[in-house]
């Protein structure tokens, strides 16, 4: 299942740049419609309506019109968040808006990062990078936490994450910007090293904020689109976190040659 989503990432990444930006948009908005159902459980009605389309919107305009053209259209998003519930009466107001916020700020918010990556002439080889530091992450903690797991670092949050695990992950993930900020985008090794420490730092807390939010929810899956592997929000949390983090690095790092092609 991994390696078949992995697969028509790098396949739509390295053909046409816009069918990577309706795969993630695809992806993004299954993964919205899981997250409005898992709240529903306890009884908050997240305005998706709003939140689909103003998270549409900001996708688009994140890759062919930058940064600023993101933050007015999820501004006004919000405003239109609040508007949109008033007709759902007085009870639960405040809970079903900040819900429908967060749900604009942790969905097209983040994938919004990805959008901004993709838009240069060089977009495919920084996705690319974000994506293999955050599988970095996912393997090395997977096969040291298997092969030498014995301290547990947060048992309350996730029983099966360890501290032998995240070293795994933070080497994979250091030694995979090491190797593919120089190999991808010349940059520096003393530069890829810093994304990779950035991105395990990243992707291990956006796992373990999900996870947080699934135990306060009461569920153990976002859904079970993917057999064996829950839902797709499930497959993308760490992704979001490590999104905007990579970003600005590779930003900061990396001169940008504007190209939405």
């Amino acid at each position: 299942m991994g390696l078949g989503l992995g697969g028509l990432a790098i396949l739509t990444l390295f053909t046409v740049k816009v069918t990577f930006l309706i795969y993630v948009a695809a992806v993004a908005g299954a993964a919205l419609w899981e997250l409005s159902r898992a709240v529903a459980g306890r009884e908050i009605r997240l305005p998706l309506p709003p939140v689909a389309a103003g998270g549409g919107a900001a996708f688009a305009l994140a890759y062919w019109q930058g940064e600023r053209a993101v933050l007015a259209c999820l501004t006004i998003t919000v405003i239109v968040i609040l508007a949109w519930r008033l007709a759902g009466g007085v009870a639960g107001y405040l809970r079903d808006v900040t819900a429908g916020v967060f749900a604009l700020a942790y969905l097209p918010l983040m994938g919004c990062f990805v959008a901004l990556m993709l838009a240069p002439a060089d977009g495919p080889r920084r996705i690319l990078v974000f994506l293999i530091l955050t599988v970095c992450s996912d393997i090395g903690g997977y096969f040291a936490g298997i092969a030498l797991g014995r301290h547990l670092m947060v048992p309350v949050i996730s029983p099966k994450k360890t501290w032998e695990g995240f070293g795994g992950s933070t080497f994979a993930c250091l030694l995979g910007g090491a190797i593919t900020l120089p190999l991808l985008l010349h940059g520096a090794v003393w530069q890829g090293i810093l994304v990779g420490a950035a991105a395990v730092a990243a992707a291990t807390l956006g796992d373990l904020a999900a996870s947080m939010i699934k135990r306060d929810l009461g569920i153990k899956d976002w859904g079970s689109v993917l057999p064996g592997h829950g839902g797709i929000l499930d497959r993308v949390d760490s992704l979001l976190a490590t999104a905007p983090v990579v970003w600005l690095l590779l930003f900061a790092f990396i001169p940008v040659a504007h190209s939405a092609a």
